[in-house]
Parts: structure tokens; C-alpha cells; sequence
């Protein structure tokens, strides 16, 4: 019996040591285990990108990009004035059809209007004006209305006089002091002349070259015939005529069958392929 009990005894206490033995394992892996755990838990975290980081990261990329865009677009074509045949030419290769409008004699009744038109399509023009149709605060207001519209305002005399009919003296009062006027009004001097009915002089032409202006006639117009004074007729005719050109400088006038036909006149000239030119692209 005594044996049978000792040898009882003998067995649970090696029971005991075995497991004794084996918990610290069970503990050492476990342990283990969650160490990997963590380890991989902060190298998940470290190798996570910062999202503001990454934001700044892009946000600078395509600050970038709009930088190397911006200064890869290339620089607007500029053009001339070519007297043999009134037209602008391009100084470097475009595959681009232009044209530039021009309205004559403003702001007498529909200037403001007809700029309103063409800034509602987009499209750029000079407008010449004369002393005689600027010489009250209300007139003057259309001029400046029409300038803060983006329009260039260009110098067409102050009285539209033939400047071959007048002296060295008149000229010079008929071209400077409507100079003087726009510039006045609009803050700007005049870039651009017309002279009346196209009829340049010795002096007026030595006289642009003092004033830095530059002189324009017009390749083609026709609204001052009288076959053309309906709006059906200048529209027509402006674009469909054989003189259009590229390059081509339009004339027009502050006339009511002009401005009623003007937006199709755009949208002609458009459907044909012409783009306009801004004046600002214009140089000597």
C-alpha cells in the first residue's frame, strides 16, 4: 500500500514539473508572437504615406506642370500692316486664316451696341472714332464704355476731313488733338489710324512715325454703297465676297443694317474658317 502510494505521488509531481515546464513556452511564444505583431503593426505605419504629405506632393507636381505648360505655350503671332494690299501678314508660319474688323466713324449710334455683340462673341475689333461724334460727356462715355469692353480705340480725325484738302497744320489739329481726346477719356493714346476715305498724306504718314502709330486702310467694304444697306445685303457681300482674304482687314461703319447684321458676319467668317485678330498682336 505504501508503495502503491508513493509510487502515486512520484507521478503527479512529475505531472506538475511537465507542465511547469511547458507554460513558460506557451508565454516566450505568445510574447513572441505579438513582438512580430507590433514590429509589423510600426512598419506598416512607416511605410504608410502621409496623405498631406502626398496632397503637398501632387499639389506641387501639378504646380509644376501648369508652370512647364505655361511656359510652353508659345507666344501669339504677331502681325503687320502691308500697305500694298491692306492686309495684315503673319511674322512667323500659322496655319491659322485671320482676319481683323474694323468699325468706322463711332460712336455715332450703335458703337456701344455692336461692341456689346462682339464681346458677347469673343471677337476683337478697333473702333475709329471721330472728334465730331465724341464732343459731349455722353459721347465720350460710349468711347470709354466701349475701351473698358477690351476694344481698341483707334484715331479717325476729329472732323473726317480729306487730309489732302487741308494744310501741314490742319492735319496735325485734325490727327493730335483727337490723339489727345481718346487719351483723355481712356487713360491710353491711340495705337491705330485711319484717315478719312483712305487718303493718306506725305505728312500724315511722317507724322504716325512720330507718334508711334501705325496706319491702316482696309482690305475691303462695302456698307456705305447703297446696293448693300440692308442687313441681309452687308452680311452677304462682307462674306462672301471675292476680296476676302487671309490676312484681310474689314471695314465697317456704326451704320443700323451693319449692326444688325454683324453677328452673321462673324458666324460667316467663322464657318469659313477665320479666326480674328486681336490688335494687340499688331505691331510695326
Amino acid at each position: 500500500m505504501k508503495k502503491t502510494l508513493l509510487l502515486l505521488l512520484i507521478v503527479l509531481l512529475a505531472a506538475c514539473s511537465a507542465q511547469t515546464t511547458e507554460k513558460p513556452d506557451e508565454n516566450e511564444h505568445a510574447e513572441k508572437q505579438m513582438n512580430e505583431d507590433q514590429k509589423q503593426t510600426e512598419e506598416d505605419v512607416e511605410n504608410e504615406e502621409d496623405p498631406e504629405t502626398d496632397e503637398d506632393s501632387n499639389s506641387e507636381e501639378d504646380t509644376e506642370n501648369g508652370n512647364d505648360e505655361k511656359e510652353n505655350e508659345p507666344d501669339p503671332i504677331q502681325y503687320t500692316v502691308h500697305p500694298a494690299n491692306w492686309t495684315l501678314k503673319p511674322q512667323s508660319e500659322t496655319e491659322l486664316k485671320t482676319v481683323l474688323l474694323t468699325i468706322d466713324d463711332a460712336p455715332d449710334k450703335h458703337a456701344l451696341e455692336m461692341a456689346q455683340k462682339l464681346k458677347d462673341l469673343n471677337v476683337p475689333a478697333i473702333f475709329f472714332v471721330n472728334g465730331h461724334f465724341m464732343d459731349t460727356d455722353e459721347e465720350r462715355k460710349i468711347v470709354k464704355q466701349i475701351h473698358e469692353l477690351g476694344f481698341e480705340i483707334g484715331n479717325h480725325t476729329m472732323t473726317h476731313a480729306n487730309l489732302s484738302k487741308l494744310s501741314v497744320d490742319k492735319q496735325r489739329y485734325e490727327i493730335t488733338q483727337l490723339s489727345e481726346e481718346i487719351q483723355n477719356v481712356t487713360g491710353e493714346a491711340p495705337k491705330f489710324f485711319r484717315a478719312p476715305f483712305g487718303v493718306n498724306t506725305d505728312f500724315s504718314k511722317q507724322l504716325m512715325e512720330e507718334q508711334q502709330m501705325i496706319y491702316m486702310n482696309w482690305t475691303y467694304g462695302y456698307d456705305w454703297e447703297k446696293e448693300y444697306q440692308t442687313s441681309a445685303s452687308i452680311a452677304d457681300i462682307m462674306v462672301n465676297t471675292p476680296l476676302l482674304t487671309d490676312g484681310a482687314i474689314l471695314l465697317m461703319h456704326d451704320r443700323d443694317w451693319t449692326n444688325e447684321a454683324l453677328m452673321d458676319i462673324v458666324k460667316g467668317l467663322e464657318a469659313k474658317g477665320y479666326t480674328f485678330v486681336d490688335p494687340d498682336q499688331i505691331v510695326q
